[in-house]
């Protein structure tokens, strides 16, 4: 019986502490998310036609903007799990539960390239460090198409953290709100001419880090559940990197979703969306690859 009452007290304790160390979180995260940041930026001008609609949806393919939106952008849950929350992208149509009927230009902007929603609050999970260096030019394209899409009416409950991403949040192990990570004052590039040069495949790879990790050594992707691919390490690293691939190799894996052994890729890793790259644009994302830091092993 002694050891029976020692038992219980070591699990009121533990349960006391636990209860404690999540309160603390939830405060000190909630505190973080209630932030409201104010930016301005220049008027974009929108076009809308044909040709600045085509360019919009191909970059609303090639830079993911579908893979979490769903391709007709009505919105879709990428994850509902507890302790990690709800990952929801919501409907940016203007049909029934869309957030389409409220953007303009510029609220559109704010959301792309500084995570911002409403008033400047903050937006859960929108990868804003993979768009805050579009340029104006390519920014512009894909709000013209996010605009013009046809509506669909389709609800998707609000994003939600759960206790494990917000614990993250607390550590700064998970980004959770991106917008935290981007300099909101930056200037932005007005356009870029598509080269093969490793400038161009710089300002393409920015939509590279959010899965492949700041140094593209690859590693588990913050927020997803264990069922989830890590993502590879894209450096030059020729034990755990791509140093060994040839221009090829490289070429079939981003657009067709081939390996060198002749596997093939989870969809996890958007090839099928890269399909749609460019000749010119794959050979600068690899040029711009064979110049950073070779990396050993996931600093994820």
């Amino acid at each position: 019986m002694k050891i029976l009452r020692i038992l219980f007290k070591l699990v009121v304790a533990l349960v006391v502490v636990v209860a404690t160390a999540l309160g603390l979180v939830y405060w000190r995260s909630s505190t973080l998310l209630a932030q409201h940041i104010d930016v301005h930026e220049p008027a974009l001008t929108i076009a809308t036609d044909a040709e600045t609609l085509a360019r919009g949806e191909r970059l609303a393919t090639t830079h993911g903007c579908t893979d979490c939106h769903d391709k007709d952008l009505g919105g879709r849950v990428l994850v509902d799990a507890f302790p990690i929350g709800r990952l929801a992208a919501p409907n940016l149509t203007r049909g029934k539960g869309g957030v389409g009927g409220r953007l303009d230009a510029a609220s559109a902007e704010r959301a792309i390239r500084h995570g911002l929603g409403e008033d400047g609050r903050l937006l859960l999970y929108m990868p804003t460090t993979d768009f805050n260096a579009l340029t104006d030019a390519d920014t512009a394209d894909l709000i013209a198409y996010v605009l013009a899409i046809a509506p669909v009416d389709r609800d998707i409950p609000a994003p939600a953290a759960g206790p494990l991403m917000r614990t993250l949040f607390v550590l700064d192990k998970a980004p959770l709100v991106y917008a935290l990570r981007v300099d909101q004052h930056a200037a932005h590039t007005a356009t870029m001419a598509p080269a093969a040069t490793a400038e161009y495949g710089r300002y393409l790879a920015n939509g590279c880090a959010g899965c492949h990790g700041e140094h593209f050594s690859g590693g588990r992707v913050p927020g997803t559940p264990p069922s989830f691919p890590p993502a590879r390490n894209i450096t030059p690293d020729p034990g755990n990197g791509i140093g060994k691939w040839s221009k090829a190799e490289f070429d079939a894996a981003l657009r067709s979703g081939k390996r060198p052994d002749g596997s093939t890729l989870n969809t996890f890793m958007p090839w099928k969306a890269f399909a749609r790259l460019t000749d010119i644009e794959v050979d600068a994302l690899w040029a711009y690859l064979q110049t950073v830091p070779a990396r050993a092993t996931s600093e994820h």
